[in-house]
């Protein structure tokens, strides 16, 4: 007789409610290793036709390791810049929200 499976997804009750997540929040800022990967993700698939999608990840991830700091500036630059837009834009919907709470 099989084993039911015991895990996260069958606990309905007694688990934390999330709230919906607003759709017109703003989205967060990307990280350094996010940019690169996009950047990079077409490159390790053209370089490794028929490469699985955990594979790519793996091998972005090492990519990623290998690279000196000179190498990752222009990426963190991308990054603190995104971050900054995300913080601007966050509270600008803050305070429209303020404002329609009142």
């Amino acid at each position: 007789m099989p084993k039911a499976a015991a895990g996260k997804r069958g606990a309905k009750d007694g688990g934390k409610k999330r709230s919906k997540k607003d759709p017109n929040a703003p989205k967060r800022g990307l990280s350094a290793y996010m940019f690169f990967a996009n950047e990079q993700r077409e490159n390790v698939r053209e370089e490794n036709p028929g490469i699985s999608f955990g594979q790519v990840g793996k091998l972005l991830g090492e990519r990623w390791k290998a690279l000196n700091d000179k190498q990752r500036a222009p990426y963190e630059a991308k990054a603190a810049a995104d971050k900054k837009r995300y913080e601007d834009e966050k509270q600008a919907y803050n305070a429209d929200q303020e404002e329609d709470s009142s």
